[in-house]
């Protein structure tokens, strides 16, 4: 099957009776994401897109399914250009959208926390399985940064009151409660996760291939108007808020363990 002889650096691919399993493979570091890892993360699911898979199951190594960005990442971001924070803007934008758009369904195995841009992964897959451990959280607002392209998606799902709420606060909150949003579609016992993520990921592939992905255009095209602009819109306000005196006393509160002290 596709995809079985390339190499990853930050995650872990495996494809078992047509099933994808994109295992984030971090566990020291949480999972955080990189550069690197968001560009094999849309390589590994591009090419199941192409390949012979029918599902695609995204999963966490170690205690985390993803604790948002990493701290290098952070760190760089206080030297980078206009240009450059436009470009990871993209980045993170082509991300989210493979992952929406992708023509085969897509499973969320969550253990763990899932933070940030780690709960924007989790939450945009088709259906999102939960123990619950799971925590999720758009913790981007206390670093002084803007969730602004997990924002279009959230609004989707949840509404603008909701996502108000989960963005301007910044607030923790479990599975149960992501149960209740539907930002989770079920909460499965720790030990029952793999099983019944096999028993989904099985009634998905008893369906018919093309049917499955029709649905899945006919969708993404339903939403494709709006989220095109929500899009642009995003990116401009990330790549932005990378720049401000808020952000950089955010990461730098962060990385240095303290309360940040914002000019305002």
């Amino acid at each position: 099957m596709a995809g079985r002889n390339v190499n990853y650096s930050t995650i872990a691919v495996a494809d078992n009776a047509r099933i994808r399993i994109i295992t984030l493979h971090r566990p020291e570091r949480r999972n955080t994401m990189t550069p690197e890892m968001q560009m094999e993360l849309i390589a590994a699911m591009e090419d199941a897109a192409t390949g012979e898979c029918r599902v695609l199951v995204l999963a966490g190594a170690g205690e985390a399914f993803c604790a948002g960005l990493d701290l290098s990442a952070l760190q760089q971001m206080q030297v980078k250009s206009a240009a450059e924070h436009r470009a990871e803007a993209e980045r993170v934008a082509r991300l989210f959208v493979t992952l929406y758009e992708l023509p085969i369904p897509t499973i969320a195995a969550v253990h763990g926390p899932a933070i940030a841009g780690g709960t924007g992964l989790a939450t945009i897959c088709d259906f999102t399985l939960a123990t619950p451990a799971a925590k999720f959280g758009f913790t981007e607002v206390r670093i002084g940064f803007v969730p602004a392209l997990v924002s279009a998606f959230l609004a989707l799902q949840v509404g603008d009151k909701r996502s108000r709420d989960l963005l301007l606060t910044g607030r923790l909150f479990g599975a149960e409660e992501a149960l209740q949003l539907g930002l989770v579609t079920e909460v499965v016992a720790p030990d029952q996760l793999a099983t019944r993520v096999k028993t989904l990921a099985d009634t998905l592939i008893a369906n018919s291939p093309e049917s499955l992905s029709a649905t899945k255009r006919l969708m993404a095209a339903q939403n494709r108007p709006w989220l095109d602009a929500a899009i642009a819109s995003a990116m401009e306000a990330n790549a932005q808020s990378r720049e401000t005196a808020d952000f950089r006393e955010g990461v730098a509160a962060f990385l240095e363990k303290r309360k940040p002290v914002w000019a305002k």
